[in-house]
């Protein structure tokens, strides 16, 4: 009896060498070598080798179809539909990750400003142009400056792996994309925001401020620097969050905006103080508060709204400031030049550039020769 135990045991050991051998055979084909798996919360993390980032693998979330049974449901907008069914998920598969961007979450209070861009997978000829432009990777007044893409995915089958080739391509270049599986839709907007905050409190906790903003806005990132720069006693540990500030608003109810928020999504008929999500700017003590609100706060598709709430929810408040203007420039006649560099020269931020009147205006303000006479309104 105990001659049989001894080959039972000798036989069940080398099956499990061959099993694992098989299985590093199929890894190694894969280009994949993970370590040890483990637990964190609700979720698994793959240990990565000394060359790869850490790769979560949250399991697919489910629609939640009793959202069906909601009053008025079935005579809602599909875009409504879709957000009501999978309000719920917040964790998504990671396609491309920068777990070094910030040099490590224990280096990275070198980071002054951390520029993070919401893009579109087909956004490609905006990120270019802002890459060369107020997105370049520097140095600005003794202040480090990096920057980051943040996507999800679009369209379906050989589409989507086309548009996700080419972001990983721009990965292999630029090392400046943070990309989820999730549907990249306006709807999600605030999705990608919670998704960013969770990387950023795992990866760079300590940046001292962000610029959060779209990838067709003119930014004007020397002047943030020293705007922030000239902050008395705020080095990014104390609340910040400021902008083109909107206030005593509510959700728009009509069925043909593009913001149009039914009761079934948000009965109060008042939104609290935001700034539009053109573009702000916010410490990272703030980032973090925000971060932290949200695991309570149901997901609202308007993102900038979203963070309006957050802060709400700390006693936070955000600020207005007179340089940012997400709602463009006003230029006070039609004879007037309203790409003239000199009403751009000193602002922090202004929203709706095509890419070529982008690229071009931040080579016109950086240009020497450039010459604003007091007689030139400056706006």
């Amino acid at each position: 009896m105990r001659n049989i135990r001894a080959k039972t045991f000798l036989l069940a050991g080398a099956l499990g060498l061959l099993v694992l051998h098989l299985c590093k055979d199929f890894i190694d084909h894969k280009t994949i070598r993970p370590h040890e798996d483990v637990r964190e919360g609700d979720h698994q993390i793959r240990q990565p080798s000394t060359k790869e980032s850490y790769v979560y693998s949250w399991p697919r979330c489910q629609q939640n179809t009793s959202a069906a049974s909601i009053t008025g449901f079935s005579s809602l907008p599909a875009a409504i539909k879709d957000f009501l069914y999978h309000r719920h998920c917040r964790h998504f598969p990671m396609i491309l990750d920068l777990p070094d961007k910030c040099g490590g979450a224990e280096n990275s209070a070198k980071v002054f400003l951390l520029l993070v861009i919401k893009s579109s997978p087909v956004n490609y000829d905006r990120r270019e142009v802002l890459r060369k432009t107020w997105a370049k990777e520097r140095v600005h007044n003794n202040a480090l400056i990096r920057r980051i893409f943040i996507s999800g995915t679009m369209d379906a089958g050989f589409e989507k792996k086309r548009l996700n080739k080419l972001l990983e391509l721009e990965q292999r270049e630029y090392n400046d994309i943070l990309q989820w599986d999730f549907r990249d839709t306006f709807f999600n907007l605030t999705l990608k925001q919670v998704l960013f905050l969770e990387w950023m409190q795992r990866n760079c906790p300590n940046a001292r401020f962000l610029l959060n903003g779209d990838d067709d806005v003119f930014a004007n990132t020397d002047n943030m620097v020293e705007y922030l720069q000239s902050l008395k006693d705020n080095d990014g540990a104390k609340h910040l969050f400021t902008g083109y500030l909107i206030e005593n608003v509510g959700p728009i109810r009509s069925p043909q905006s593009k913001y149009f928020i039914p009761v079934q999504v948000q009965e109060s008929n008042s939104y609290p103080p935001y700034c539009g999500g053109g573009g702000f700017l916010l410490s990272g003590y703030t980032a973090l508060v925000i971060h932290q609100m949200s695991q309570s706060i149901t997901i609202l598709p308007i993102d900038d709204v979203y963070m309006g709430m957050c802060l709400a929810k700390a006693g936070l408040r955000p600020s207005s400031h007179m340089a940012v203007k997400t709602s463009g420039l006003h230029i006070p006649s039609s004879k007037l030049d309203s790409h003239d560099p000199c009403y751009y020269k000193d602002v922090l931020l202004v929203h709706r550039f095509l890419s070529a009147h982008l690229y071009l205006m931040w080579h016109r303000i950086h240009d020497r020769n450039l010459k604003c006479g007091s007689s030139k309104k400056r706006l």
